[in-house]
């Protein structure tokens, strides 16, 4: 297939696929005990939604998660075949001297090390001998309308990014769906997939990371504990390692201790709507639901990396109200408003931190936009010297 190149871009934001908003902010400490009252385990009640088994104990609808293996990597191999088996490295603009983080690796580099997050010049260490490209955002969201278009030949598609959907399978045999789908994106892309099948999108999501690379995996209600009851919270697809450090604080260490936890436990600590969707989601219970609408994204960022640190204030808050201009014009696009801004920073030695400002009400105006990202700014009372600022105008709704 034809594969357009492009002059390279910033490295691409992956479309988020976040949990209920709040999951991974700060929450205020509820007056609780160190150690919660359990209940005994039991298994996961199957949802009355769709997704649900019948009475003869068939699952009326299968939920399937397809995620292109290394797929920017693999991108550009199939644009560069000379590439294939050697280790490559995709991020910035393709020099690993500056500063500057990776976009994804091929699983040869990932032998190495490195990953996707890494700065360059670490992975430049780990792996002296990779071939280091830059982003080419537009080739990327090229390759994956194919694919996506692809998958629609199979059923419902709900797109989650440039590289992941999922797909309503039906009632059918799911892991033959898989097979199918495996086979025509292979034959339309020239690319790889794996296939997670669950009787909901959280269980078809989990196990996709069974299946890599290139294979098919299956989680489902009966085997959710024997699969993932002795696991870290964090292996749950929407806990990060700060929620898993507040759920360890209450000594509630895997996936078994937060499903067999009151939910009223965990919601003095995390709020009545997280805290129950915790303990849900612990016992593998989810929307099982796919729908065909096209992906909304719920914020519009950009991230600038400085080979130089800055170290006069002045200058940091200039570097923020140009890029608050170049997120208005994203904002403008979307046709959306913001109702928040987001600045992050990050200091020399790495650390990073992030501090919002809502916005009066929602606009696209630049000049407020700008002033709200001033007023995020204002918040950081460190003034070492910063490496890396980004802005982030997030959509109400």
């Amino acid at each position: 297939m034809r594969v357009p190149t492009r002059p390279p871009t910033r490295p691409p934001t992956r479309p988020p696929t976040r949990p209920p908003t709040g999951v991974h902010r700060r929450v205020r400490r509820a007056r609780c005990g160190a150690t919660p009252p359990t209940i005994p385990p039991r298994r996961p009640r199957r949802p009355d939604a769709v997704g649900a088994s019948g009475q003869n104990g068939r699952v009326s609808r299968w939920v399937l998660h397809v995620d292109l293996d290394q797929f920017i990597a693999a991108v550009e191999v199939l644009r560069r075949p000379e590439l294939r088996g050697k280790p490559v490295v995709v991020g910035g603009d393709g020099d690993p001297t500056k500063r500057g983080v990776v976009a994804t690796a091929s699983y040869e580099a990932r032998a190495f090390g490195v990953h996707s997050g890494l700065p360059m010049r670490t992975a430049l260490k780990r792996c002296p001998d990779a071939i280091f490209l830059p982003s080419d955002k537009e080739a990327y969201e090229a390759v994956s309308v194919d694919v996506m278009a692809t998958l629609r030949e199979f059923g419902t598609v709900e797109v989650l990014g440039w590289d992941e959907a999922f797909v309503d399978a039906g009632d059918d045999d799911p892991e033959g769906t898989a097979r199918r789908i495996q086979r025509r994106v292979r034959e339309a892309t020239e690319l790889e997939c794996t296939v997670g099948i669950g009787e909901n999108k959280l269980q078809a999501k989990l196990a996709t990371g069974f299946g890599k690379p290139a294979g098919v995996a299956t989680l489902t209600y009966a085997t959710w504990f024997d699969v993932l009851g002795d696991r870290p919270t964090d292996a749950l697809w929407g806990i990060g390692s700060k929620t898993a450090k507040k759920l360890a604080e209450m000594n509630i260490h895997t996936v078994h201790d937060l499903a067999a936890t009151h939910p009223d436990t965990v919601a003095a600590r995390f709020g009545p709507t997280i805290g129950p969707w915790l303990v849900r989601i612990a016992r593998g219970v989810a929307s099982a639901r796919v729908t065909g609408e096209a992906w909304m994204a719920r914020s519009r960022g950009k991230e600038k990396t400085f080979q130089q640190n800055l170290d006069d204030w002045a200058e940091v808050q200039a570097q923020v109200v140009a890029l608050a201009h170049d997120v208005t014009r994203e904002v403008v696009a979307e046709e959306r408003p913001a109702v928040r801004v987001v600045v992050k920073v990050r200091y020399a030695p790495f650390f990073t931190s992030t501090h919002g400002h809502k916005l009066p009400e929602p606009t696209s105006d630049a000049d407020a936009i700008a002033a709200a990202a001033l007023v995020a700014l204002d918040q950081f009372t460190d003034r070492r010297p910063v490496r890396l600022l980004g802005v982030r105008a997030e959509f109400g709704g």
